[in-house]
C-alpha cells in the first residue's frame, strides 16, 4: 500500500477551477484563491466526511505546481484509486464510487469509524480538491462480494484480499460492497445472520454478486457444497441480482516440477471434493457466469515460478501460501476485472 504523506495544497488554483464538497455534508467556502474546496475536511493526508451509510461519488483533483503521484484509499484499507502521476502544473480529475456501511470492513468485524474516511498516499501526493456527493439514479451499479479471507477487506498489513483491491479498477457509477469475511465457508456464510441474510435484502435488480467460497469448506461434502452454492445463486436471483460464481484462488504449493497440479494448491478438500470443479459444474447447470480464478491464478503463479510468486503471497512475511499481499491481491483483482470486462458483466466505460 502507498504510504501516507501530507497533502500538497494548491494556492494557485482558484475555487472556480477546483471542486466542491456536497453542501449537505461539509462547510462551504467563499470564492477566491486558496486551498481547493473540500480540503478543510483533510488533515495530514486523511480526509473525513460525516455522511450516513450509503453509496457516494467522490471526485478528486490531483496534481500541483510540481510533478506528483497520488493514490486514494478509504474505509478499511480499500484501494479506491491507483497511484496516478501528474506533470508539473498539469492537474487531473478522477472519480470513483464508494460504498459506506457499518461495519465498514468484514461483516463480523468491528463497526469502524462512522462516515467516509479517505487516505491520500503515493510517492509524491498532491490533492487539489475533493467533492463527495450521494450516488443516485437508476444507473448506479453495485458489485457485492461474497467470500472468505482471500477476498475480504483485510483490516491490517500485510494482508490484503482481492476484493479490497478491486475498486481501483472501476470508475464512477459502480461500487464494490465487499461482504467477504475471514474464515467463512459456504456452510457458515448461509448460517450466520450477519452474512448472506444481511446481503440478500440489499441486492437490487441488475446488481452483480460475485461468490467465491471454498478455502474453508475443508470438511464440507460434495452434495452439501453443491447445494450451498445453488442456494446462494437462487437467493441472488430471487432479488433480481446477477450471481457470478468465482472459483477460488490457488494456494502457492508447488510440485517438484514447478507446477501446482496437486490437491492442496487446487483446493481439493480432505474429503476429495474438488471445489473448482463443483463450482464450474454448478455454473454450467444453472446458466451462471463463471470467473475461473483458479485457472487464471494458477497460470500466473506458475509463470512467476517458485521464487517470483512469493511476492504475491505472504510467504516472506508469514510463510503463508494462502493469503495474498497487496501486490498479489492487486494482481488477482486485475484478473477479475479482465473477466468482468471480457464477459460483458460490467460495461467498458465503467472499467478503469
Amino acid at each position: 500500500m502507498a504510504r501516507r504523506l501530507s497533502i500538497t495544497l494548491l494556492a494557485a488554483l482558484t475555487l472556480a477551477a477546483a471542486l466542491s464538497v456536497t453542501p449537505a455534508h461539509a462547510r462551504t467556502q467563499e470564492p477566491g484563491p486558496g486551498p481547493g474546496p473540500g480540503l478543510e475536511n483533510c488533515t495530514d493526508g486523511a480526509c473525513h466526511f460525516d455522511v450516513p451509510p450509503g453509496t457516494y461519488d467522490v471526485r478528486v483533483r490531483l496534481g500541483g505546481e510540481a510533478a506528483a503521484s497520488t493514490g486514494i484509499s478509504g474505509e478499511t484499507r480499500r484501494t479506491l484509486l491507483a497511484e496516478t502521476a501528474t506533470g508539473a502544473g498539469e492537474p487531473v480529475s478522477r472519480s470513483f464510487t464508494v460504498n459506506v456501511r457499518t461495519p465498514e470492513g468484514e461483516p463480523t468485524g468491528p463497526d469502524g469509524t462512522a462516515g467516509l474516511d479517505l487516505v491520500v498516499g503515493g510517492s509524491a501526493p498532491a490533492l487539489a480538491g475533493i467533492r463527495v456527493t450521494p450516488a443516485v439514479g437508476r444507473h448506479i451499479r453495485q458489485i457485492f462480494l461474497v467470500g472468505d479471507s482471500t477476498v475480504c477487506d483485510q483490516p491490517g498489513d500485510p494482508y490484503s484480499g482481492w476484493g479490497q483491491q478491486l475498486p481501483q479498477y472501476l470508475r464512477r457509477g459502480v461500487s464494490v460492497a465487499n461482504y467477504a469475511d475471514s474464515g467463512e465457508s459456504t456452510v457458515t456464510y448461509l448460517a450466520d445472520p450477519r452474512l448472506f441474510a444481511t446481503v440478500q435484502p440489499l441486492i437490487r435488480k441488475g446488481d452483480l454478486v460475485l461468490i467465491q467460497l471454498a478455502h474453508n469448506d475443508k470438511q464440507t461434502d460434495e452434495p452439501t457444497y453443491r447445494a450451498n452454492l445453488e442456494t446462494l445463486v437462487a437467493g441472488v436471483r430471487e432479488k433480481g441480482g446477477r450471481p457470478v460464481l468465482v472459483t477460488p484462488i490457488v494456494r502457492r504449493w508447488f510440485n517438484s516440477d514447478g507446477t501446482l497440479n496437486n490437491g492442496t494448491a487446487l483446493l481439493v478438500n480432505g474429503l476429495g471434493v474438488d471445489h473448482p470443479a463443483v463450482t464450474r459444474s454448478v455454473a454450467a447447470a444453472h446458466g451462471v457466469p463463471l470467473i475461473d480464478l483458479t485457472t487464471r491464478t494458477k497460470a500466473l503463479v506458475e509463470s512467476l515460478g517458485v521464487e517470483g510468486s512469493k511476492a504475491l503471497y505472504l510467504y516472506d512475511e508469514k510463510r503463508d501460501n494462502t493469503h495474498t499481499s497487496a501486490r498479489g491481491a492487486t494482481a488477482y483483482a486485475g484478473l477479475v476485472r479482465d473477466e468482468l470486462l471480457a464477459q460483458g458483466l460490467v460495461p467498458e466505460r465503467l472499467v478503469r
